[in-house]
């Protein structure tokens, strides 16, 4: 049988008039096989800081009393050979859908197709779950259901096996995912007005060799990070 994996997906600042100047999508991934081990690993973390195992991962909850828990869960991800992560980063300013004949709609899942195409080869059963958002978090996931399944001649949905919402809480690689993105997000935006996060986007600087605000090689599967600016101001390419 081929082997299956998970892929966890956040985004951030998604919308088109939220005057904010950069998305961030990002997915986490594992083989299924190993999805309970390091959802319990990932409680075990909490646990040992003195927080509950439903605590949520969050970057918005980075904050200077909990620096070493979250240093201590980048340290797992970073360590754990069958945990990885892709980010994609899409610069919005100068966006101008209507020369390209698209909807801000249209331009986001060229965005998250991105962001899962070359995670997703033949040969291999995938199952996508995407962090609920808004009320139309169910149209978006049949679209991209769609769209990701075309592209790989998948009629019969045996590749991309499901995509599915689910709530951020209940599941530890999502929260994980929300953490490493707020963390590429962050310095993207050009932000450094937190020590404590600051000194999480050092560690993870320190740990991978990446600066965050260029792409890595396409190849990279540890924390692999691509910047999208367009081209002509919106073009897909």
């Amino acid at each position: 049988m081929s082997q299956g994996f998970n892929l966890y997906c956040d985004e951030s600042c998604h919308l088109e008039n939220d005057h904010q100047p950069v998305m961030v999508l990002g997915v986490s991934w594992c083989p299924q096989v190993k999805a309970r081990e390091i959802a319990v690993r990932l409680r075990e973390i909490k646990t040992a800081h003195g927080l509950p195992p439903g605590f949520e991962i969050k970057w918005s909850k980075v904050s200077p009393a909990k620096v070493a828990f979250y240093r201590a869960v980048l340290d797992y991800f970073l360590g754990e050979d069958e945990l990885h992560f892709r980010a994609w980063v899409a610069h919005k300013a100068g966006l101008r859908h209507g020369e390209f004949g698209q909807s801000h709609d249209d331009w986001y899942f060229k965005m998250m197709f991105g962001l899962f195409e070359p995670l997703l080869t033949p040969g291999a059963r995938f199952r996508l779950y995407l962090d609920k958002k808004d009320t139309r978090s169910a149209g978006k996931v049949a679209k991209l259901h769609e769209v990701l399944c075309n592209n790989l001649y998948d009629f019969d949905r045996h590749i991309v096996e499901r995509v599915q919402v689910v709530e951020s809480h209940a599941v530890e690689q999502l929260q994980l995912a929300d953490l490493l993105l707020g963390a590429v997000g962050y310095v993207n935006r050009g932000l450094n007005q937190s020590p404590a996060k600051n000194a999480l986007v050092a560690r993870i600087r320190e740990r991978t060799g990446y600066s965050l605000l260029r792409s890595t090689l396409l190849r990279e599967a540890k924390f692999n990070v691509f910047i999208w600016r367009g081209q002509s101001g919106g073009a897909i390419g």
